[in-house]
């Protein structure tokens, strides 16, 4: 061991004891009024807590309690965490991320991942090291088996890394996917996630693909009109994925399908009540100001949602599994919501009434991410840090920057805690994960282990090693295991490792459990899509399936396919169960894109080649930036309270003087338009070159209903030069006034 190193591990050994505590608080931590409404704390300190103190800040459901994990200075500025198959974690550091409220130093290649061991299984982490130094931002990190895949914020290549000395220190650096392409997107604006999925995809955020695994690189697989979602990522039992929006303050969305069948969000999925937020004390720190503050100074909708998860474990109570678990940074809060499934349809409800499930009275508390960890436990990342808003929007003259620094939330920079939620009465799993060397042939046995941290790893780590010899163990879970589950993941496992038969796969389609059948035919989508006949008449019966997610998977599964049978089994689908909104909503939705692309594809044959290649790439631009707010047709955002931003779709003002538009690209624009209040503020996009913003702008002048002229990059760089000393955002006044 480098003595370095040996420094690090002896300096936190002897600072545990001071570090680490249990919250022992079994009693309500907060002051009820006669009706048992929560009394606010109106006038909180923004001053640091100690880990101890922090601890005795949150409030609970009776039962519940959070443990501490670890804190500075073991970790500092923790955004993201995940586990490899020995139960090691790895923690992604933004130690840069808004020192001050310019942001000033962010891009500086000194942030870190760290990987941390419990050495004596008494859930604390005693030993830490850093495992990759000289990084900008780590955003993405994901195990694979001795190797971590990580990406960096600005960046679109992928790497792994590897410790092959057993230092604890990567030695070993692969570039696993290649995009040299820089991200130049506000870092709130670029991708997250990078889950390995039930389907053996890897997810992500933003971008419109998505990867998967293939002897040791990362092969990409494009989505049609791209994924939603900025920070974080979430999966199910089933495979289902929850993103959310922070920009458009949605605290999930595109949940209803696969985004590789298109992206699908639908009236109904959730009320206005669900979009309100609980905090116990006043949050004064709100990029959106006044407008997002109740008369208690209390954040009253979503706005900084973040780093969801389900819940997928065996140690908190029952009732647990399955729940949507949402970070609200901002509100110093994370909601429960009850995930319901009626006919097909996904709804969620908040699991309390105007209160949530955890909440803090610690200013600092800065929940972004949140996990199901080896010991069937959640884990939640608190980056306690004081800012939590990019520098955008945060510096002189905006309502947020006089709060932080008024409040002196600039000064809280450089800490970090783990948390570990633990419920009275049940102990966390103590087994030790030591699965990185394992056979596969031992590894089939976790498929069918009640906490979902052990599956996935076990699926994962077969598909990896490629040992087709498990295949007849797997198929004997298939054809004989108890637990549905099981089956599933025996099914993706085969499917991953190429050795699923025909037969095995047709055994699975007759499965008595729904969820199975379901899979079975996900999992036959890619045969069908090479033109299996012989697979599509076999799935013709399921047209009367007696489950709305089979049959609704049938008809995503037959999507992509040329074969008649297949398009005349989506329509019968459609015709018969015309009152399945999910179904019709997806059909209705998908060939309206179609029709869409083929009617821009004709009018982009009418431009010069030149403004054609401008609007192709302004198309990915906006599938990936702009959604978020505009909303995917650039008709707003499904479903919010109020619009974080206008819509785009046949608008004048998108018709209208290009100068206009192409100043709001450069410099941004704040306060109301046209007299309508937003709820967000266009950030600038200056830092981007011009045939980027050209390309944005000619998009949309192009489509969504709108038709008028490309805008060149000369054009941009002439607006460019001519405003190349403000440094500040536009008011509509301004923009309107202005020559």
């Amino acid at each position: 061991m480098k003595l370095s190193n040996k420094i690090f591990y002896c300096a936190f050994i002897l600072s545990l004891p001071a570090l680490f505590y249990a919250c022992s608080a079994l009693k309500d931590t907060v002051n009820r009024d006669a009706s048992g409404k929560i009394v606010v704390k109106t006038n909180p300190s923004s001053k640091y807590l100690s880990p101890k103190e922090s601890l005795q800040s949150f409030h609970l459901p009776k039962g519940y309690r959070m443990e501490l994990v670890a804190s500075e200075p073991m970790i500092s500025e923790p955004v993201a965490i995940t586990f490899d198959g020995n139960g090691r974690m790895f923690v992604a550091e933004m130690n840069t991320y808004m020192k001050d409220v310019k942001g000033t130093g962010q891009m500086e290649p000194v942030c870190t991942v760290k990987r941390l061991e419990d050495t004596n299984g008494d859930g604390v982490m005693d030993k830490a090291v850093i495992f990759i130094d000289k990084l900008i931002l780590p955003r993405l990190i994901q195990t694979l088996d001795d190797r971590l895949l990580v990406a960096e914020t600005n960046s679109n290549n992928i790497y792994s890394y590897r410790d092959t000395d057993g230092d604890g220190k990567a030695d070993e650096k692969k570039l696993v996917y290649r995009n040299d392409v820089a991200s130049t997107n506000n870092l709130e604006h670029q991708k997250s996630g990078l889950i390995w999925n039930l389907d053996n995809r890897l997810y992500v955020t933003y971008d419109n693909i998505r990867y998967r695994y293939n002897n040791g690189e990362l092969k990409a697989e494009k989505l049609i009109n791209g994924s939603g979602g900025q920070w974080g990522l979430a999966n199910d039992n089933y495979g289902r994925l929850f993103y959310s929006s922070a920009g458009g303050e949605t605290p999930a969305l595109d949940f209803q399908q696969n985004p590789y069948f298109g992206r699908l969000d639908i009236g109904g999925q959730y009320d206005q009540e669900f979009r309100a937020v609980w905090p116990i004390i006043s949050t004064p720190d709100v990029q959106g100001g006044v407008n997002r503050l109740r008369k208690d100074s209390t954040l009253n909708n979503f706005t900084a949602c973040s780093g969801q998860s389900v819940f997928r474990g065996n140690s908190l109570p029952a009732d647990m599994v399955g729940d949507l678990l949402i970070p609200e940074p901002v509100g110093r809060l994370i909601r429960r919501a009850k995930v319901t499934n009626t006919d097909g349809f996904i709804t969620l409800k908040n699991a309390y009434k105007e209160e949530e499930f955890l909440a803090s009275t610690d200013m600092n508390f800065r929940p972004v991410n949140s996990l199901t960890g080896p010991d069937g436990c959640l884990y939640i990342v608190d980056m306690y840090h004081g800012i939590i808003q990019e520098s955008n929007w945060t510096k002189s003259g905006t309502f947020l920057g006089a709060q932080i620094l008024s409040k002196k939330f600039d000064k809280n920079i450089g800490r970090g805690r783990i948390y570990r939620l633990v419920y009275d009465g049940i102990k966390p799993d103590k087994t030790k994960p030591n699965t990185l060397g394992m056979p596969s042939s031992e590894l089939v046995q976790y498929l069918s282990h009640p906490n979902g941290w052990w599956r996935d790893n076990a699926q994962k780590l077969m598909v990896i090693k490629g040992d087709q010899s498990v295949a007849p163990a797997l198929k004997d879970l298939v054809l004989n295991s108890p637990d549905p589950l099981a089956r599933i993941h025996a099914i993706w496992t085969l499917d991953g490792l190429k050795a699923l038969d025909k037969s095995t796969l047709q055994a699975a389609l007759k499965d008595k459990d729904a969820n199975v059948r379901k899979n079975a035919v996900w999992v036959a989508e890619e045969a069908i899509t090479k033109g299996d006949e012989s697979l599509i008449t076999f799935l013709e019966p399921f047209v009367n399936d007696e489950s709305a997610d089979v049959r609704f998977q049938l008809a995503l599964s037959l999507r992509f396919s040329e074969s008649e049978k297949a398009k005349s089994i989506i329509n019968e689908l459609v015709e018969k169960y015309p009152k399945n909104r999910v179904l019709t909503e997806s059909y209705r939705k998908y060939f309206v894109l179609q029709r869409e692309q083929k009617l821009h594809e004709m009018a982009s044959k009418q431009l010069a080649e030149e403004d054609r290649k401008l609007v192709l790439k302004g198309a990915t631009i906006y599938s990936q930036l702009c959604t978020t707010c505009h909303g995917p047709e650039g008709k707003g955002v499904l479903g919010a309270k109020d619009l974080p931003a206008p819509p785009l779709a046949a608008n004048k003002q998108v018709n209208g003087d290009p100068v206009k538009l192409i100043r709001i690209l450069l410099q941004g624009l704040k306060g109301p338009i046209d007299g309508k209040v937003y709820a967000d503020e266009m950030p600038a996009l200056g830092a981007n070159d011009d045939e980027y913003i050209a390309s944005i702008l000619s998009y949309i002048r192009n489509g969504m209903g709108n038709k008028a002229s490309a805008i060149k990059p000369n054009e941009v760089k002439k607006v460019r030069e001519q405003t190349v000393n403000r440094a500040h955002p536009w008011t509509w006044a301004e923009l309107n006034s202005s020559k």
